[in-house]
């Protein structure tokens, strides 16, 4: 009986904050309405990690043009604002152990540092030094390409995930 108490509560709550017209906002309203125009600079790699930030900034520049806001632009002298980073950090932790205590599962976690600054006064619009994501991968001890292949696909959703993270901050003004 109370844990059906507890159920209705808590659809009660969520009801009545869904009514209350708070929202995050997605259209990027605080953004000067005259920064039409964004290039994205090539990221910074502080890790050991090959190409990562490839995979970044490729998907910081799909998170972009998804959105309807601005324009992509391919050379930083044609633009209005500038999305760049530095991907700081990159780690890997076990997650989980099968037979004979071998790795079935790892994390990979990446920490990173982002910008989006208009490009003539460089004031920054959004910043967050500390922006990161995990996921997890498939480790085949008996196969380390295999598990290289995991690995790989692994930090290339985390580097989608995390533009598209940094994308709805960025338009939220988070």
């Amino acid at each position: 009986m109370a844990g059906h108490i507890k159920y209705y509560l808590t659809v009660i709550v969520f009801v009545l904050a869904a009514g209350c017209g708070y929202h995050f906002s997605s259209s990027g309203e605080h953004i000067d309405k005259s920064i039409q125009t964004v290039f994205v600079d090539n990221f910074s790699n502080k890790t050991s990690e090959a190409r990562i930030e490839n995979y970044f900034r490729n998907q910081s520049i799909d998170e972009f043009r998804k959105g309807s806001r601005f324009k992509i632009v391919d050379r930083k002298e044609l633009s209005d604002a500038i999305l760049r980073g530095n991907i700081n950090r990159l780690t890997t932790s076990h997650l989980s152990y099968g037979k004979a205590d071998l790795t079935k599962e790892d994390r990979v976690t990446v920490t990173m540092e982002v910008f989006f600054e208009e490009r003539k006064s460089k004031k920054v619009i959004w910043h967050n030094k500390n922006l990161s994501g995990s996921e997890e991968y498939k480790v085949d001890e008996g196969n380390p390409t295999t598990t290289d292949t995991h690995r790989r696909n692994a930090i290339k959703k985390l580097a989608s995930d995390m533009a598209e993270k940094a994308y709805r901050y960025i338009m939220s003004g988070f």
